[in-house]
């Protein structure tokens, strides 16, 4: 183990940057995360007085980091590729013992594509909440927390070792429960941000878990530390930390089994949703799975087992989507089938790892850009959630229409769109790797293509279906210019595999998968991911296209839909495995606790107050009865001796 953090950085040969120096804009690296949390303190802390301009500097700041961010990204890419990792110590946060933890920020590849995304997707959302939001009388308040999420989640992605992760990783947590339950009026809402709020704890488990076993193994929790000194470990300490990690990624990323709160947080405000669902927690989880690769290459169980929960997500997702009413939550479903393809990519090992932050990234340009256009069509409907009694705004609302077709095309993968690129070389990638995997990834695609066709029809094409006192109109333009900006990002977030730019930039990191022909060339698996897709938008234009859509769901429907309306039973499964067990075991704890452990402590003076009771009665201060019991007691001396003289 190296004595501090200077030696670390000689050994891997990474350079250490002095927060006061003036090394260029890689210098400013903390300031990308000072600026949101300065917005966060001001806005919460600083009371009423920022109520009318609150939600101006609440939106400046994010973007203050994007630019920062945008700059010091175009300087990294200027680097040689052996010079894309930098990192910034600030100063010494633990210092016990042999155990050494410096607040450090790593700023490299990976980072840097969260830091654009994080920034970016986040600035829009703001822009978009000041019209939303604009009549909320607690609306200082609102993006108060959205910046203190900001600012988690980019020290979530910067810190250079598990210990600074974890601590962005809690304030994620911390920030999405005041989100989710910002209209803590509706008790909707405030269940929902308590369970998400607990099941998360589960995941955190995990997290912290491995933070242990890392210290009590390596010494330390520095990625650099620890990647240097797993080789060392065994076979049984590498499995246990991958299975623990994924552990924490299933509950930020909203993986089987953790998956359940994902769609109760939609009672949160649309702006909300998008943030968590696009561009920072659900997106967490995956940035574990991938910083943490030199621990998965070499915990092949561990690696195994992040593939086998990714499958089952992203069918347990789509076929979520298929069932649901409520636009918002048919897009939460859609977004825990498309985590479970970064998920899946991210199992995959070297090959997968750029593709799964390439489908990360698109992925937020186009569900950001749906959510945020599902959030506009509830503000042209009275904040009515249900597609039933949508249908045919396409013309009130054709910014938003177009803008949402673009994210609609891109998730389904048409050619040519964002997702067309990313998603595809996932597939393509598992088939090489299992043909089992790859056919059931290909099945979910062509899930996604019906559920979001049958979003597309149910809610801006078919017959009108809205009531009387419902006027559709366009939002604002302050809603409207991020929805464009999002559309245009889906449409050529693509150009990033152009001459395999990401596989090379990314390789500091995630390193270089070796070359191997696959069993089906790259052309076959897009034409047959392709005719897949095209099938599920057939199918959906013949169920729901082509039929008369009922104001009320039906009630006389199969098992499969039933299950799927109740989120095919995520949570009555909870219940039986985790809930009610959990309860006996505390109702049995306490009857210990009660009739135990009290039992023993209070029951001596307890028999002791009962025997006093009982003799204090024969206290009672009469002389009668005081000269009857020494009556007694010398008849009984008296028998005494008779019988001891007649023995």
């Amino acid at each position: 183990m190296y004595a501090d953090i200077t030696a670390w950085h000689d050994a891997v040969n990474i350079p250490l940057v002095d927060p006061t120096s003036t090394n260029g804009v890689l210098s400013l690296i903390w300031l990308v995360i000072a600026l949101p949390l300065a917005g966060a303190a001001i806005l919460l802390l600083g009371g009423r007085f920022a109520d009318k301009w609150g939600h101006l500097l609440g939106t400046a700041l994010p973007i203050g980091s994007f630019l920062i961010s945008l700059l010091m990204f175009i300087s990294l890419i200027g680097k040689d590729s052996g010079d894309r990792q930098v990192t910034q110590h600030l100063w010494n946060w633990v210092d016990v013992g042999t155990f050494h933890a410096g607040f450090d920020l790593l700023y490299d590849p990976l980072s840097a594509l969260f830091l654009m995304l994080i920034t970016g997707v986040g600035s829009l959302i703001h822009v978009y909440s000041i019209g939303y939001m604009e009549h909320d009388p607690r609306r200082r308040r609102f993006f108060g927390y959205l910046n203190l999420f900001v600012a988690a989640m980019l020290m979530l992605v910067l810190s250079e070792n598990y210990l600074g992760m974890f601590l962005g990783w809690e304030g994620v947590g911390l920030a999405s429960y005041l989100l989710i339950g910002f209209w803590q009026h509706k008790p909707t809402a405030a269940a929902a941000a308590k369970k998400a709020f607990v099941i998360n704890r589960v995941g955190d488990i995990g997290m912290s878990l491995a933070i242990a076993l890392m210290f009590v193994t390596f010494g330390t929790t520095s990625f650099t530390g620890v990647s240097h000194l797993a080789g060392g470990a065994t076979d049984n300490t590498l499995n246990a930390l991958g299975l623990l990690l994924l552990l924490a990624a299933c509950g930020k990323s909203a993986q089987v089994p953790l998956q359940s709160w994902l769609l109760d947080a939609m009672e949160g405000p649309t702006p909300v949703s998008a943030l968590i669902h696009a561009a920072t927690m659900v997106t967490a989880g995956v940035y574990l799975i991938v910083r943490s690769n030199f621990i998965f290459e070499l915990a092949p169980e561990a690696q195994t087992a992040v593939v086998i929960v990714a499958v089952v997500t992203l069918l347990w997702g789509a076929i979520i989507g298929c069932a649901k009413d409520d636009i918002k939550k048919a897009l939460a479903g859609s977004t825990m089938s498309q985590i479970g393809y970064m998920m899946l990519g991210a199992g995959l090992g070297p090959a997968g790892y750029a593709f799964a932050i390439f489908h990360l990234l698109t992925h937020g340009f186009f569900k950001a850009n749906m959510f945020l256009g599902a959030g506009s069509v509830m503000h042209g409907m009275n904040d009515d959630v249900d597609m039933r009694r949508y249908g045919a705004i396409r013309h009130a609302m054709p910014v938003t229409f177009l803008t949402f077709a673009m994210g609609y095309l891109a998730i389904i993968g048409f050619p040519g769109f964002s997702g067309f690129w990313s998603k595809d070389k996932i597939i393509e990638t598992a088939l090489a790797d299992n043909w089992i995997v790859g056919l059931l990834a290909l099945l979910g695609a062509g899930i996604t293509g019906f559920y979001m066709t049958r979003l597309m029809l149910m809610t801006f094409l078919t017959n009108k279906r809205w009531k009387e006192d419902v006027h559709p109109h366009e939002s604002p333009a302050v809603m409207t210019i991020p929805l464009i900006v999002l559309a245009a990002l889906s449409v050529l977030g693509g150009v990033m595999l152009a001459g395999n730019w990401i596989q090379d930039f990314l390789a500091p990191v995630v390193g270089v998968a070796p070359h191997e022909d696959p069993p089906i060339p790259a052309l076959g698996v897009t034409l047959l991911a392709v005719l897949v897709v095209a099938v599920g938008v057939a199918t959906a234009w013949f169920l729901v296209g082509k039929r008369e859509i009922p104001l009320t769901a039906p009630q006389d429907v199969s098992f499969a839909t039933t299950a799927a309306r109740r989120d095919l039973y995520g949570d009555a499964i909870n219940d039986e495995l985790v809930v009610r067990p959990g309860k006996g075991l505390i109702t049995a704890l306490l009857g210990i606790d009660r009739y135990g452990v009290d039992g023993v402590t209070t029951g001596g003076p307890i028999a002791v107050g009962a025997v006093a009771g009982q003799l204090r009665r024969v206290q009672n201060g009469f002389v009668r009865s005081y000269a009857l019991s020494l009556l007694g007691g010398v008849l009984l001396v008296v028998l005494a001796l008779l019988v001891v003289n007649v023995g």
